[in-house]
C-alpha cells in the first residue's frame, strides 16, 4: 500500500509538473492527517526527484493547549524527518475582527501569507498544500450551493503558480488508512467534528447522504466534473485572450476622449483606468467568450473581481444594444459608457463609489439606469422603488379617466415607445413632449419652469424612453406617450414610493388624450 500511494501521487506530480529538480517546496503542515500525509509522501520523493522539503506550521491561537499541543508534535516529526521548518503565531479572531472577515476567512487569509513569508525568505519556489479529492468534492459542491459559474465548478486545481496541491489524486479515507498501516499518527482538530462551519456541514451530512442515497461514487464524479471544466475553463481563457487582442483597447486621452478613439491592445488582465471594447469585434464574439471577457475588463478597471456579478455583466452586455450616451455605473466606482465605437470603461476619481463623480479615460458619469422589465416588476436600487409593469387590453382604452389621479400609476400608448423604457435620474440632452403637435422641451427648462429646486433636481426619478423622458412621476407626463382611440397597446405603470414625497396634482391628468 505504501508504494502505490507513494507512485500514485509522484505520477500524479509529474502529470502536471508540480515539483522540478533543484525546487524548494514549503509544504504546510498542521498536523492532521491530510499535511502528516502529504510531509511523508515529499520526504519520501525529494531525493528521487531532487528537491527539498520545508514545512511550514500556522499557530492559530484559538484552540489554547490543543494548537500548542499540535505544533510540539510537528516540531517532532520534522526532527525525525529532517525536515527545516518555520513556526508561526497568529491571533486569527483578532485580525478577523480587524478585517471584518469570518475565522475560517481570516485563518486561511494568514496561513496564505505565511506560506509567502517562507518562500520569499527561505528559498522556496513552490508552496504544497494537503488538499485531496474529497476536499474537491466539497468545494465544487459549496460553490454550487452558492451560485456559481464554469469557474467555481473547476473546484481546487491541481496548479496555480507556484501553488501545488500533490494530494488531489487521493480520498481522505485512502488517506487515512495508508497512515494507520504505516502506523503513523496524526492530531485531531476538534473542531472539524463541529458542524458551525459550512464546509463541515457538507463533509458530514451532504456528501454521505450522496453517496448512500444518490450514488457511492458521488466523490469521484465530482472529480471528474472538475478535471472537464478546468480543461473548458482553459480553453475559455485562450479564447479570452485572443478576444481581448481582437476587441480591447486603451481609449484616446485629451480632449476628445470621450470620443473612445482607441490608441494600442493593453496588456491582457492588467490593471488600467479606462479600457475601450469595440462594438462590432465584440459581436462576432461566442456567447461565453464574450461574457468572459466583459468580466475580465470590468475586473482590470475596478482592479478586481470583488462584487462582480452576472446581473452587473448582463447590464453591461445589454449596453452594447443600447443608444450612444447611455452610462451604466458598476461596483467599484466603474462606469461604462455606450458610445459610437462600443463601450467606454473608466474608474471614477474619488471614494468606491465615486462620488466626485469624474472618471478616468471613460465618459462622464451619469445616474444610474436600471432597464423596466416589460410586463414585470423592476426593483429599483434604492431600494425603496418597485416598478410594475403590466399591458392592459385596448378594449378598456375608456377607462382610462377612471384611474385615480395619483402619482404612481399611468397607462401609455406602448405603439409610439421607440427603445426600452428605463427608470432613472436626469441625464444630458433629456427632453419632454409638451403639446399634440411633438414640441419639445427640455428637461432643464421644465426644471426652471416648474421652480423644481436645484438640489432635488439629481434626484427625481424619471421613467424614460432613451433621452425622452415619458413620465416624471407625481408631476406629468410626456404627451406623446399618452393614449388615443388609435392605440392599439396600452402599458400600465405603477409605482411604489414613499407617499408623502408625491404631488397628487398632476398636469398631464390620467394619460388619455381629451
Amino acid at each position: 500500500m505504501m508504494k502505490n500511494i507513494i507512485e500514485q501521487t509522484e505520477s500524479f506530480i509529474r502529470k502536471y509538473g508540480m515539483i522540478e529538480k533543484d525546487d524548494v517546496v514549503i509544504a504546510g503542515v498542521s498536523g492532521g492527517a491530510d499535511s502528516v500525509c502529504l510531509l511523508f509522501i515529499l520526504c519520501a520523493l525529494r531525493n528521487k526527484i531532487g528537491f527539498q522539503v520545508m514545512a511550514c506550521h500556522v499557530n492559530h491561537g484559538i484552540r489554547g493547549a490543543e494548537a500548542d499541543a499540535d505544533e510540539a508534535f510537528v516540531k517532532e516529526l520534522c526532527r525525525q524527518l529532517d525536515v527545516p521548518s518555520r513556526f508561526f503565531h497568529k491571533n486569527v479572531e483578532l485580525i478577523a475582527r480587524k478585517r471584518k472577515q469570518s475565522s475560517e476567512e481570516a485563518g486561511r487569509a494568514v496561513r496564505r501569507e505565511a506560506f509567502e513569508t517562507m518562500c520569499r525568505e527561505d528559498g522556496g519556489t513552490k508552496i504544497a498544500t494537503a488538499h485531496h479529492r474529497d476536499d474537491n468534492a466539497e468545494t465544487v459542491l459549496l460553490n454550487i450551493a452558492r451560485g456559481t459559474g464554469l469557474k467555481g465548478l473547476c473546484g481546487i486545481r491541481p496548479v496555480r503558480g507556484k501553488w501545488i496541491r500533490p494530494l488531489l489524486a487521493l480520498g481522505r479515507e485512502q488517506i487515512e488508512d495508508w497512515l494507520r498501516e504505516q502506523k503513523i499518527t496524526w492530531c485531531t482538530d476538534a473542531t472539524n467534528a463541529e458542524d458551525i462551519y459550512t464546509r463541515n456541514r457538507i463533509r458530514h451530512n451532504i456528501l454521505p447522504a450522496l453517496r448512500e442515497q444518490v450514488n457511492e461514487g458521488t466523490v469521484r464524479h465530482l472529480e471528474e466534473l472538475s478535471v472537464q471544466a478546468q480543461e473548458v475553463w482553459e480553453y475559455l481563457e485562450q479564447g479570452t485572450k485572443q478576444a481581448w487582442e481582437r476587441c480591447v483597447s486603451l481609449p484616446r486621452t485629451g480632449e476628445h476622449k470621450n470620443e473612445g478613439q482607441g490608441s494600442s491592445t493593453p496588456v491582457y488582465g492588467e490593471a488600467y483606468g479606462g479600457l475601450l471594447i469595440g462594438r462590432e469585434a465584440f459581436r462576432h464574439e461566442m456567447p461565453a467568450v464574450q461574457k468572459q471577457l466583459l468580466k475580465v475588463c470590468l475586473a482590470s478597471v475596478r482592479g478586481g473581481e470583488k462584487d462582480i456579478g452576472t446581473v452587473h455583466l448582463n447590464a453591461l452586455a445589454e449596453l452594447f444594444d443600447r443608444q450612444c450616451g447611455k452610462v451604466l455605473d458598476l461596483p467599484g466606482g466603474v462606469t461604462a459608457g455606450r458610445i459610437y465605437e462600443g463601450i467606454l470603461l473608466g474608474k471614477q476619481d474619488g471614494d468606491e463609489k465615486g462620488n466626485s463623480g469624474k472618471t478616468n479615460g471613460a465618459a462622464e458619469v451619469k445616474p444610474e439606469e436600471v432597464r423596466l422589465n416589460i410586463p414585470g416588476v423592476t426593483f429599483l436600487p434604492d431600494g425603496i422603488h418597485k416598478v410594475i409593469c403590466r399591458f392592459v387590453d385596448a378594449a378598456d382604452a375608456d377607462k382610462a379617466k377612471e384611474i385615480p389621479q395619483k402619482s404612481y400609476t399611468k397607462w401609455f400608448d406602448y405603439d409610439i415607445i421607440k427603445c426600452s423604457l428605463s427608470a432613472r435620474t436626469r441625464q444630458s440632452g433629456d427632453y419632454l413632449v409638451v403639446d399634440e403637435k411633438g414640441s419639445r422641451q427640455k428637461l432643464k427648462s421644465w426644471f426652471i419652469n416648474e421652480k423644481i429646486p436645484r438640489e432635488n433636481r439629481d434626484k427625481m426619478l424619471l421613467i424614460a424612453d432613451g433621452q425622452h423622458i415619458v413620465w416624471i412621476p407625481g408631476h406629468r407626463m410626456s404627451r406623446a406617450c399618452q393614449i388615443s382611440n388609435r392605440t392599439e397597446k396600452i402599458l400600465e405603470i405603477k409605482i411604489t414610493e414613499d407617499k408623502k414625497n408625491v404631488r397628487e396634482d398632476q398636469s398631464a391628468g390620467s394619460g388619455r388624450e381629451g
